[in-house]
C-alpha cells in the first residue's frame, strides 16, 4: 500500500468515525426529546382507554332531561375533576331552572375523539360532539362542537380535569 493508499484509508475511517458519532448523539437526544414521552401514537391500548372513557363522560355529562337532572349532577361528580367539575356545577347552577321550566333536554353524541397528548397519566384530547337540544313544544335543534379536553388517569380510568370549547 503506498503512502497515499495509506493517508486515504486513514481519511475515510476518520470520516466514518465522526460520522458514526455524530448519528450516536442524533439518536440520543431524539429518544430523550419531551415529545418522545408522548405515547398517543404508540399505546394504542392506553390511547383507546382515554378516549373511551373520555367519550363516554362527555355523553353522560351533556346529555339531561328536566325529570333526570340530579342523575346527570351524580355522573358528572364521577367523572369530572378540578377544573372540570368546577366550571360544570357553575354551567349546571345557571341551567338548572331553565332546563326544569323549558322542559329542556340535550342529547350528547361523540363523533370523533383524538388524543393530542399521552404523557404518563395525563392525557390531552381534541373531540368532536353532536348535541341535539330539545323544548317541549319547540322543533329539536342540532348543533357540533369541539372541545379541547384535559384528563388524568385515576385507580385506572380517565376522568376529565379541564375541558375548553373551541
Amino acid at each position: 500500500m503506498s503512502g497515499t493508499q495509506r493517508v486515504l484509508a486513514r481519511l475515510a475511517l476518520t470520516a466514518l468515525l465522526l460520522v458514526g458519532g455524530g448519528l450516536l448523539v442524533l439518536t440520543d437526544r431524539a429518544a430523550h426529546a419531551p415529545a418522545a414521552a408522548n405515547h398517543a401514537l404508540t399505546d394504542s391500548e392506553q390511547t383507546r382507554q382515554v378516549i373511551g372513557d373520555v367519550s363516554d363522560a362527555l355523553a353522560a355529562v351533556f346529555t339531561y332531561t328536566p325529570n333526570d337532572l340530579a342523575t346527570t349532577e351524580r355522573r358528572a361528580r364521577d367523572v369530572l375533576r378540578g377544573t372540570a367539575a368546577k366550571d360544570y356545577r357553575n354551567l349546571i347552577g345557571k341551567l338548572r331552572r331553565q332546563v326544569r321550566t323549558q322542559k329542556l333536554s340535550l342529547t350528547t353524541q361523540v363523533v370523533r375523539a383524538g388524543v393530542v397528548d399521552l404523557t404518563g397519566d395525563r392525557a390531552q384530547l381534541l373531540v368532536f360532539l353532536d348535541q341535539r337540544a330539545e323544548r317541549e313544544g319547540a322543533k329539536a335543534t342540532t348543533a357540533a362542537a369541539q372541545l379541547s379536553v384535559r384528563a388524568h388517569l385515576d385507580d385506572g380510568r380517565w376522568v376529565i380535569t379541564d375541558i375548553k370549547a373551541r
